[in-house]
């Protein structure tokens, strides 16, 4: 009996992640329906794990379950985005000074060797292996910090942040103030000032929503 009900739970936690990748790839669009009864027959599952798959995608936001009328891809409006990049701007701030209290040398230098690859991808104006690298830049300060619960709520912002198809780094300057933004953080961080790299990463995410209202909707933009 125990290994039936493992397998279950590794069977929609499996779809979940299919789900998952399909709606940050945009393959179903924000707004659009999910279709059920399709799913089922390309997966070859039952409706069961299906629709608890769902729910996991429900509580991470990406999906909005509407009684009577089925489950939708979130859409984020423009309130919404005013609404999250403020609270992403707080948690990041705050990741940003803890890992300057714990930061080791050794991870410093992992840092700064990603700043590095962020230049030359602004020098050569790759955009989206700069969109690459940034993620990283963020996801090893959040590792610095040592704080799971901060590591969680800011990836959890910004799995919704996906539903959006902003391209903010295109636009004219935006790249090399990004690298900018990305450099004085860095520099607080080596200089051990906490407090600074609190109020640059805060800004650094502000400035971020900032392009993104001057953005078109074309692809995904995270600060």
């Amino acid at each position: 009996m125990a290994p039936s009900r493992i397998a279950q739970t590794a069977l929609y936690q499996e779809v979940a992640e299919r789900l998952r990748q399909r709606i940050f790839a945009h393959e179903l669009p924000p707004g659009i329906r999910i279709d059920e009864q399709l799913l089922t027959v390309d997966y070859g599952i039952s409706r069961t794990p299906l629709r608890e798959a769902l729910k996991v995608l429900a509580a991470e936001g990406l999906v909005t379950l509407r009684p009577r009328r089925g489950c939708f891809v979130t859409e984020i409006s423009e309130q919404d985005l005013d609404e999250i990049f403020p609270v992403m701007a707080m948690l990041e701030g705050r990741c940003a000074l803890e890992a300057t209290h714990r930061a080791q040398a050794g991870e410093i230098a992992e840092l700064e060797a990603i700043h590095r690859q962020l230049e030359f991808f602004a020098s050569s104006n790759q955009i989206e292996r700069f969109f690459e690298a940034n993620q990283e830049f963020h996801l090893r300060i959040q590792e610095m910090s040592g704080n799971r619960w901060l590591r969680q709520a800011i990836q959890d912002l910004r799995k919704v942040l996906k539903l959006t198809r902003l391209f903010s780094l295109s636009i004219e300057g935006r790249l090399q103030q990004s690298l900018a933004e990305h450099a004085a953080i860095l520099a607080a961080i080596r200089a051990g000032d906490a407090a600074r790299a609190q109020t640059t990463m805060h800004d650094h995410i502000l400035a971020g929503r900032q392009a993104v209202s001057r953005s078109q909707p074309q692809q995904e933009a995270m600060a």
